[in-house]
């Protein structure tokens, strides 16, 4: 009996089938579907399983650190595995803070300042976490002072021996919010003013980011004891002149409410968005982003499952995700494709009888 000749649309039909058995294919397919999309394809079959899990393990972790729980300031710091949605042990702060600065260096975890002893003392210590480390080590002081309530922003350079961070704003001593911009050399502890001028607003508890092209904004936060802010500013080349003119920080549009103890983020599609925060008292889960560029404004988002106030938070493939909080343990994530939040199975797990976790600091490593 003579096989009948393959055809062409037999051909074709096995090599399609041959490619959805790779899993380097499904790989593929994760890394332009985000990280939801990853996390539906799972399901799909043994091969999507295997490239979506491949890639998602690429990714870096939500790192979650220190802060205030029921029982009081915590040294815990732990890392959520966004291929397996589980929250892994990491090494211990040296010293139990909140209300601390945090982001990564080189790919190390640095965290600055913050308050310690029961959160009544306002610190001026440093501790890092190097790559590979097994554990955080205690960096020189900063020569500026105790603060608290700063944002940090990683300075890209390579002349440095530690390298270095921008502190913005923060709460000094006698509680007085600050407008400051300094500049931390890692190695010294050494904090000088930035080169540029300082924030047009003194400002603690923002909500701050770096855009990819360098400039960065602030929003939110207090001016002071029940001090609330709505306004945002960006440090920016100017809007019109020579290239190579001076950065300035220049006033953005105000957001829709007084915030303080949002968190924010840069957006795939490059838009700021700030998520919660509590304003008059009042915690809230609204959310909106601001479109950066011609034709700034803010445009609302859909509101968080769980009102949040003082939590973390990250931007990652497409994704932002939301984590714990004043009173609050639960973890969710928004979807920019799909516009909607969905709750993650993924509850802190250090923050006893679901009281919550806040005033930590977090970072994507």
């Amino acid at each position: 009996m003579t096989t009948p000749p393959t055809t062409r649309a037999q051909a074709s039909r096995w090599s399609v089938d041959h490619a959805l058995s790779l899993p380097e294919v499904w790989a593929l397919v994760a890394a332009l579907s985000g990280l939801v999309g990853a996390w539906r394809l799972t399901g799909v079959c043994r091969a999507a399983r295997a490239g979506a899990k491949e890639w998602l393990r690429t990714l870096p972790g939500l790192i979650v650190g220190g802060g205030h729980t029921r029982r009081g300031l915590t040294r815990e710091v732990r890392r959520l595995d966004l291929a397996t949605l589980r929250w892994t042990p990491m090494p211990a702060l040296v010293i139990a803070r909140c209300d601390h600065a945090c982001c990564t260096v080189r790919g190390n975890l640095v965290v600055l300042g913050g308050r310690t002893g029961g959160g009544h003392i306002n610190s001026t210590s440093v501790e890092m976490l190097s790559k590979g480390g097994g554990e955080f080590v205690q960096l020189p002081s900063l020569s500026y002072g105790k603060i608290y309530g700063a944002a940090a922003i990683a300075v890209e350079e390579s002349a440095s021996t530690a390298g270095q961070v921008l502190l913005l704003g923060g709460m000094g001593q006698g509680g007085v919010a600050l407008s400051t911009v300094q500049l931390v050399d890692l190695a010294s502890g050494v904090c000088t003013p930035h080169p540029q001028p300082v924030l047009l607003n003194e400002r603690c508890y923002s909500a701050a980011a770096r855009l990819p092209d360098g400039r960065v904004i602030c929003a939110g936060g207090s001016d002071g004891p029940g001090g609330q802010l709505a306004t945002v500013e960006m440090w920016a080349p100017p809007l019109q002149g020579m290239a190579d003119a001076a950065w300035a920080w220049r006033a953005l549009p105000a957001m829709s409410v007084e915030l303080i103890g949002c968190c924010g983020c840069v957006m795939s599609d490059g838009r700021f968005a700030v998520f919660g925060g509590r304003s008059n008292n009042v915690v809230t889960s609204s959310c909106e982003a601001l479109k950066v560029g011609t034709d700034e404004h803010w445009e609302p988002l859909p509101p968080m499952h769980d009102s949040r106030y003082s939590f973390a938070c990250a931007a990652v493939a497409g994704c932002v995700i939301v984590v714990g909080g004043r009173d609050q343990a639960t973890s969710e994530v928004y979807d920019e494709v799909l516009n909607r939040w969905l709750r993650l199975p993924s509850d802190l797990p250090h923050a006893p009888g679901h009281s919550g976790l806040w005033n930590m600091s977090s970072a994507l490593l």
